[in-house]
């Protein structure tokens, strides 16, 4: 069921902007402008058009969210049977690249968690080739690149890059220290008249 506007909150870094849903989904996302192109676009249709969720594995009983004083560093905590887990979303203000970080935080209990990736260019209508390249998944939809690295085990299903892993108190995951940045090809490194574009995502994942 889709979720309404007023569930999501917006993390951004002045140039563009993601949505993140109270299920811990994020739906909306155009990198590396406001103006570009959506690679997560479920909030216009469904998970199938691109989104990154992150969360429980089992039935949440309370979802609660809030941003840091001052900021836009985003806090969801979620309450389930097992415990308690905090997934922190931010978008850094580094200059020439654009970074989506998520930090899954044990605070109570342990709670088996879930990340689901789809990577859907072109507003959700583009499937990206995928293959891994030097310990990194990466994917790659005509121009755009996109590449994932974290020593979690990953899998394929449907089209779909899944993980599965816990958190427990006091323990600290960055799945994390996910960095998605643009970087256009100079002269100097690809020498063609056609400006190429490369999003590449990061993760170290750390307790």
């Amino acid at each position: 069921m889709p979720l309404r506007i007023e569930d999501y909150a917006l993390i951004g870094n002045t140039r563009t902007a993601a949505l993140v849903g109270r299920d811990g989904s994020i739906d909306w996302f155009c990198v590396p402008r406001f103006d570009s192109s959506a690679c997560f676009a479920a909030l216009l249709g469904t998970p199938e058009n691109g989104r990154w969720l992150i969360a429980p594995r089992g039935k949440v009983i309370q979802t609660r969210r809030h941003y840091r004083d001052n900021t836009l560093v985003l806090e969801t905590l979620f309450e389930t049977a097992s415990g308690v887990a905090r997934v922190v979303d931010c978008m850094p203000l580094w200059e020439g690249r654009t970074d989506i970080i998520r930090v899954v935080e044990g605070v109570r209990g342990r709670v088996p968690m879930h990340m689901e990736l789809v990577l859907r260019c072109g507003y959700g209508l583009v499937v990206p080739w995928v293959r891994r390249i030097d310990g990194a998944l990466v994917a790659t939809a005509g121009p755009d690149s996109f590449e994932l690295r974290t020593p979690a085990p990953l899998h394929g299903k449907d089209f779909t890059t899944i993980a599965g892993f816990s958190v427990g108190a006091g323990e600290r995951l960055s799945f994390g220290a996910v960095t998605l940045w643009f970087t256009p090809f100079s002269s100097r490194t690809y020498r063609s008249r056609r400006r190429h574009r490369h999003h590449r995502i990061r993760v170290a994942g750390m307790v």
